[in-house]
């Protein structure tokens, strides 16, 4: 039993993940902004039907992650900020 365990711990321990380094958010706005342009600015008259079927995947992908890049309010967190501006003005 110990000689199981003692072969055992160490391959459990080795196995570490690397720290995932994330992208700041204005950064990967522009990242995504500049891919944008470029697609748009693509020739895609020579591509093939499943190239333009991935590049509009791909156009619906990134689009989709700028909206999520903004900042959303709730109804009533709108209410509080007036609130506040009115009994402060």
């Amino acid at each position: 039993m110990a000689f199981c365990i003692s072969f055992v711990t160490p391959t459990f321990a080795a196995n570490t993940t690397p720290a995932k380094t994330e992208v700041p958010k204005e950064v990967r706005a522009q990242q995504i902004e500049h891919r944008l342009i470029e697609i748009k600015n693509m020739d895609k008259s020579n591509l093939s039907r499943a190239e333009k079927k991935e590049l509009r995947k791909e156009v619906k992908g990134l689009r989709k992650e700028a909206r999520h890049a903004g900042i959303y309010l709730s109804v009533g967190a709108i209410i509080i900020i007036i609130l506040l501006l009115i009994l402060l003005l």
